[in-house]
Order: C-alpha cells, then sequence, then structure tokens
C-alpha cells in the first residue's frame, strides 16, 4: 500500500513481500544489529528484525551490497555508504523505503492503524488551526480518519527532517496540509484515498548537509488496506522527481 506514494527510484518493501519468519529475520540480522536488540522484548525484536529484512531485500533491488543498519542520533537508522532511506513499522505492517544517494536526499515515511487517535492525542500532535482543519474535514469525510493521517504526515516530515540537521523537530514546528486527490472521493470503506502533504517548517530551515534549506517538504499519502501512510521524499540539487 505504500508503493504508489514514493516516486519510482525510491524501493520500497513490505514484510509482506517476504516468505520469512520471525525466527528467519532474526537469524538474518547483522551482529552490530543484533546487538542492538539483545535485550530488547520478543516484539521489540520482531519489529526490529523485519524493518532490516525490508532494507536489505530494497538493498538488493536498489543494486546495492546490503549492509548492516544501526542507529544513529535520535533512533535514526544509519545507512550504509551510498544510500539513503527510512523503516517505518506498526501493529500489522513493517517496512523500509529506499533509494540511492546520488538521487535521494532525504526520505520520511510512516505508517499506522487506519483509526482513531486515542482521546487527548491530536491535541498534543497538532497545532490549533490542523485540530480544527481535521474536525471540519472528518464531517465532509468520516470514513477516514484524518488525525491518524495528520500524525503520520508530522512523523514523515521528522524522518526527513532530521538526518539532514541534525535538529529535533517538534509537532508544533511543523503546519501540515492534505489535499485529496479528488474533491468528490468520500472514502468509502472499499475506496482508496490519495493526496498530497505539504509540510511547512515554522523553525529555523537551514540543512547540515550543504543543501537547500528545508522550507516545504512535500509528499503523498494514502489510506488503503485498513492502513494510513504518510511519506516524503527530498531531492539533492539538481536532481528532478520522477512519477510513482
Amino acid at each position: 500500500m505504500i508503493h504508489g506514494i514514493v516516486p519510482r527510484d525510491v524501493v520500497t518493501v513490505t514484510d509482506a513481500d517476504l516468505p520469512m519468519s520471525d525466527a528467519d529475520v532474526e537469524a538474518a540480522l547483522y551482529p552490530a544489529e543484533a546487538e542492538l536488540i539483545a535485550k530488547a522484548v520478543a516484539t521489540r525484536r520482531a519489529d526490529f528484525a523485519w524493518a532490516r529484512a525490508c532494507a536489505r531485500e530494497a538493498m538488493t533491488r536498489l543494486g546495492v551490497p546490503a549492509g548492516p543498519v544501526v542507529r544513529g542520533g535520535r533512533g535514526m537508522p544509519v545507512w550504509p555508504p551510498g544510500v539513503v532511506g527510512t523503516l517505518t513499522h506498526t501493529n500489522g505492517l513493517r517496512a523500509a523505503a529506499l533509494g540511492s544517494a546520488d538521487r535521494v536526499r532525504s526520505v520520511g515515511l510512516d505508517v499506522e492503524p487506519h483509526a482513531p487517535l486515542a482521546d487527548g492525542v491530536l491535541g498534543v500532535v497538532s497545532l490549533p488551526e490542523e485540530a480544527e482543519w481535521v474536525r471540519a474535514v472528518g464531517a465532509e469525510m468520516p470514513s477516514v480518519h484524518w488525525d491518524t493521517l495528520l500524525f503520520t504526515a508530522k512523523e514523515a516530515t521528522y524522518k526527513a527532517w532530521y538526518p539532514l540537521t541534525r535538529r529535533w523537530l517538534g509537532f508544533e514546528d511543523a503546519h501540515i496540509t492534505l489535499v485529496p486527490d479528488r474533491d468528490d472521493d468520500k472514502g468509502d470503506d472499499d475506496t482508496v484515498v490519495t493526496g498530497v502533504l505539504r509540510s511547512r517548517i515554522l523553525v529555523d530551515p537551514s540543512a547540515a548537509d550543504g543543501g537547500p534549506d528545508l522550507v516545504e517538504l512535500v509528499g503523498r499519502w494514502v489510506v488503503r488496506d485498513g492502513f494510513v501512510a504518510s511519506a516524503i521524499v527530498l531531492r539533492p540539487a539538481g536532481v528532478d522527481t520522477v512519477e510513482s
């Protein structure tokens, strides 16, 4: 369900693509990866291992040598040379999205179950005007859980932002706009709903990688198959995007 919200040159792999068991993916971890979760509970080990299995398969499909994906600052994945990517996991789905560093500057991806946020969470993760918009659009398209969609957009923004700035970005530091692809699509239960996200950065947008400032991050979102996902792919200067 995430394949259609990233450009063609970004490889996405989910756990559904891999004919493996929990034991298989944990056994396939590199020693440096296994060390990071040696004391973790079983569910945490499984999520970690599946995400790395997806990453290894994505590297293979990308045509680069597979290597370990360890953790860096704020828990962000550290990729082998020449690779840029992101990982996500939630109940029922683990995934990786990777691109070549010569074409992709940063990637942010977040997937969540398509269910409402817990009471009180919307106020924590949104700006007042965002929360007001969520309530208004929810009255028009009630089958889409816009609060959770907004949350995934905030998470995707942070995942794309941090590797380029090495600075924290709070929920209040980016203003999200979500636009459905078709105004007449009311999001029936069996309908795939997609759209564009724009994340306007409200703090210092300067990047540490020498690239353009991160003033606005643009991506895609989808509601499908019981999940909601947002993705942002940023390009190096002078590199054009390609269609999904």
